[in-house]
């Protein structure tokens, strides 16, 4: 393949800031698109060249398989990076993207399709020796449908067989409730993913989800480059990330990691990919899913690795060959990510919508934030909620989460309620400070969560937004000019305001 230039980045927010940045360093044209409420975006202001694509509503804008093509093709680019979510996982996308012609910065149309099924990615798992967990399939168990259920023991959990994130996906405890689940799993599986067809699995109590990032070329290889724990988890969404393991040993990364390249050869799998692995209780690990993209929590691997996964899927998507040598890569450090969301931990996390009317974001040594708003930024309910993602490195965990939730706290949003605070509170649990983690963590500690009161005053809001200071006492050493201490003056303006935005 020839060398691309021009890239038409099929996405929004940070992930389309990220996947920008990247290719500007690599001297590579970027195109972007965007609906009418993001004429103004972050992303619509770096790219080279923007077009508008449609209305709010996703499925008349970056859904569109053919205004997106075709703008790909009037503006000249030689290829489109999908990001995640959207069409990203979409074999039809990724094959109108090869028909017109134009290189898709990610796996091929068939490995897409063959792993985004869930029950062809299982078959396919204990064809290589990838463990599965029990399952029974919906629309194959004829009249011994409840029998089979039973026989792999309740509580189970009901999965949509053509997707993921969480959508269709229900804990059933009893066998009286299980007809009454399948109806909404199939409903909301139609609804979301044009396909009603579930099956079911046993559910496995308090295990931890740890997924292994491969990366494979068109040259037939493929390796794996470590693990990331995703346990912390709310709705079955990830909300924290990180890696290395606290679970993980030498032997078991080596066995899991093994099972992944194996998974993902078989597919002849090129351009970055996650394998991910639910591990019970007693250390077992079975396949959960393999997501044939860029995943959000992608930053913690290249922060430990140092390397660019943006960078490779490009160079891969042009031919060229890993160069990375076979076998374990050695990791540095341990890096923590958070997903910052506009929305209401205290609520059901329910999301929120509205202006931005200031944003701060943290800095310091070995602390990244992937942000796809700024000040005066509109977040809608047309798209998810996730405001940036901030991601932390220490030469140990210990170090890396004490940076995290320094940086939490330098970090200012005002305007909407996030989850900021939660998260800085997940962090100062003693069980997660000791890698006690599984995917019912936060149900099992902190299961009524409310915020910490805040008498937050109108003159603080007007200090943060118009570079005022405001007296409080002091409350840390003067003249470190950070939050929660004091200023020369002997004030400390962001005492309540950087820890405002709940």
């Amino acid at each position: 393949m020839s060398e691309i230039k021009k890239v038409l980045v099929a996405n929004r927010g940070e992930i389309a800031v990220r996947i920008m940045r990247t290719l500007h360093a690599m001297g590579i044209k970027t195109v972007a698109v965007y609906s009418e409420p993001d004429k103004d975006a972050p992303h619509v202001e770096l790219a080279d060249e923007a077009y508008l694509i449609g209305p709010a509503p996703s499925r008349e804008s970056y859904l569109r398989i053919d205004r997106i093509v075709g703008t790909a093709k009037a503006a000249n680019a030689d290829a489109i990076h999908p990001g995640f979510g959207f069409l990203a996982e979409n074999p039809e996308f990724a094959q109108a993207v090869a028909d017109a012609g134009l290189v898709f910065i990610g796996p091929t149309a068939s490995a897409i399709r063959e792993m985004g099924n869930k029950l062809n990615s299982r078959a396919l798992a204990l064809k290589h020796d990838v463990p599965v967990i029990p399952a029974v399939d919906e629309r194959e168990a004829g009249v011994d449908f409840l029998a089979q259920v039973k026989k792999i023991g309740f509580p189970v959990l009901i999965k949509a067989a053509a997707g993921g994130g969480g959508k269709g996906m229900r804990v059933v405890e009893r066998a009286e409730d299980l007809a009454k689940s399948l109806e909404m799993s199939k409903r909301e599986s139609l609804n979301a993913f044009g396909d009603d067809h579930v099956f079911i699995e046993k559910y496995l109590l308090h295990p931890r989800h740890i997924e292994f990032q491969v990366l494979g070329d068109l040259h037939g290889n493929v390796m794996h480059l470590n693990e990331r724990e995703c346990s912390i988890q709310r709705r079955h969404q990830k909300i924290i990330e990180e890696t290395p393991s606290p679970l993980m040993t030498d032997g078991l990364r080596a066995e899991m990691g093994a099972a992944a390249v194996r998974l993902a050869k078989a597919v002849r799998y090129s351009s970055a990919g996650t394998v991910e692995f639910m591990v019970d209780a007693n250390g077992k690990y079975y396949l959960l899913e393999m997501n044939t993209r860029l995943q959000v929590e992608h930053p913690v691997t290249e922060m430990t690795l140092g390397m660019d996964l943006v960078y490779w899927q490009v160079r891969i998507a042009e031919g060229q060959p890993l160069t990375m040598r076979p076998g374990p890569l050695r990791a540095r450090g341990h890096a923590i990510e958070c997903r910052i969301y506009a929305e209401d931990p205290a609520a059901d996390f329910l999301p929120c919508a509205g202006r931005l009317a200031y944003l701060r974001e943290p800095s310091g040594p070995f602390i990244r934030n992937d942000c796809g708003v700024r000040s005066g930024s509109e977040v809608t309910t047309h798209y998810d909620p996730m405001i940036s993602k901030l991601i932390a490195w220490g030469e140990t965990r210990e170090a890396s989460v004490a940076r995290m939730k320094e940086a939490l706290k330098d970090y200012v949003i005002l305007g909407l309620r996030t989850n900021r605070e939660y998260l800085v509170d997940i962090l100062d649990l003693p069980a997660f400070q000791q890698g006690k983690l599984h995917t019912g963590f936060l149900k099992e500690h902190l299961p009524n969560w409310q915020p910490k009161q805040t008498n937050l005053e109108p003159a603080l809001i007007a200090a943060a937004l118009f570079g005022k200071r405001a007296s409080r006492p002091a409350s840390g050493p003067p003249g470190t000019g950070r939050p929660g201490t004091a200023d020369k003056d002997g004030s400390n303006p962001w005492a309540t305001v950087g820890n405002w935005g709940r």
